[in-house]
Parts: C-alpha cells; structure tokens; sequence
C-alpha cells in the first residue's frame, strides 16, 4: 500500500470530511463527545422551543415539523464544534513542522495573496510574504536567532520596492513578540485595511521585479500540508 499522501482536492466531500474527523481524533481524541454533547444539547434546546414555547399542536405534521427541526439543529451545533476543534486540532498538528506557517496562511480566503519561501536560509529558516488589505506582510518561521536578521533583510527589500504602501513583520513562535501558529491567521486579519482592492494588483506588479532577481526553494508537501487544504475547504463548505 502507497503512504503516498492524497490530494484532498480529488476527494468527494463525504471522504474529506471522514479524513478530516480522522486525523482530529489522533490528535483530539475528545472529538466524538464534543460532537455528541453538542448534538444532544443543541437538540434538545431545539425540541423544547418547539413543544413548550411555540404555539403547536398534538398532530402527526406537528411531530415530524418538530422532529425534523430538533435533528437539524442538532446537526447545526454539531458541525460548528466539529469544524473549530479540527481547525485547532490541524493548527496543532502544524506546530513545530517544516513549513507550518505557509500552510496556516492558507487558510485566509479570497483577497489575500501568499507567496511561499520569498526567503530562506540554508537552515530552512523561512519568510513567507501575504499581500492583502493590510499591505505586505511579510512571517517568518525558523529559528530565533537566525530568522531575525533575514527578516530586516527582507523587509528592507520589500520596502524599497512597496512605495508607500506599508511592510508589516510577523514571527511564528511561542516566545514573546511571536505570534502562535494557531493565532497567526487571525493576527494578520486584525493588521487593518490600508490597501484598497484594487491597489493591491498594482503592489503585486511592484514585487514582480524583486521576486526576479531571486531563487525559489519548494517546501515539504506532506499529510500535514494536505489536511489543512482539505480543512480549508471544510470550513468554507465547499
């Protein structure tokens, strides 16, 4: 049997969200009651609205309205749980990987462009770059020590090149300073809104130059990388 990793792009919908509940549970074995408690509990506030606030009545219609109603509520509540400990459970799985922090930008949605590995060091010290409503952002991940100075680097290049439009530093780690791989999305979201969308075209053809004048290294792609595109799609409902 082939260990070779699937794309979750060339599965169906019911298979992706099987894998995705799979790989949770190794990592949050506490899934299944979270998803079972949510579901009774959200089912049975559901049922009682029906039966005892509502107005309703004792016919054969009335039960299955009800029923009907009290599953899918159910169903609702036990979705929404299910999609934010998978998310967390994948930003965990993440943590300390190769790459981690490209695979966690994937996460952000249209309007947002990531570039992967705009920098490197030969110690697979990483700078990822996001342009988007807040400018460039530029995150880094590797090592402390190493990471910083290529940051500066990179932030002067981006710098020169961006004009007036502004050049954010992000750095991927649990130290102080360092935005944590499962807060990273958010952090990025929350820089504000200082490119209009149509700006953010002209910003790209800026960098074309400067991303010219480099080499490009392809990171790892692996189990780990795959499931937060397939977690991705999951949570957008597609």
């Amino acid at each position: 049997m082939s260990n070779t990793p699937v794309d979750p792009s060339t599965m169906s919908r019911r298979k992706q969200i099987v894998e995705t509940y799979k790989m949770s549970r190794e990592v949050d074995p506490a899934i299944r009651w979270w998803m079972l408690g949510s579901f009774l509990v959200a089912g049975g506030l559901g049922f009682a609205l029906f039966r005892f606030v509502l107005p309703h009545s004792d016919s054969v219609f009335s039960w299955i309205l009800t029923g009907l109603a009290t599953f899918l509520i159910g169903l609702l509540a036990l979705m929404v749980v299910f999609g934010r400990r998978a998310q967390k459970a994948a930003f965990k799985r993440l943590d300390g990987q190769l790459g981690a922090a490209a695979r966690a930008l994937t996460m952000l949605r249209r309007g947002w462009v990531i570039e992967e590995v705009v920098g490197f060091t030969k110690q697979q010290d990483m700078v990822h770059r996001v342009v988007g409503p807040p400018g460039i952002v530029l995150v880094a991940e590797g090592n402390p020590g190493r990471i910083k100075p290529l940051l500066i680097s990179e932030h002067k290049k981006h710098e020169r090149v961006a004009g007036e439009y502004p050049v954010h530093d992000v750095i991927v780690g649990k130290e102080a300073g360092q935005v944590p791989i499962d807060k990273l999305v958010k952090h990025v979201r929350k820089l504000g809104r200082q490119v209009k969308p149509a700006e953010i075209t002209e910003l790209r053809q800026r960098l074309r130059a400067l991303d010219a004048q480099r080499p490009k290294i392809p990171i790892p792609r692996g189990p780990v990388p795959n499931s937060m595109k397939g977690q991705r799609g999951n949570l957008r409902g597609r």
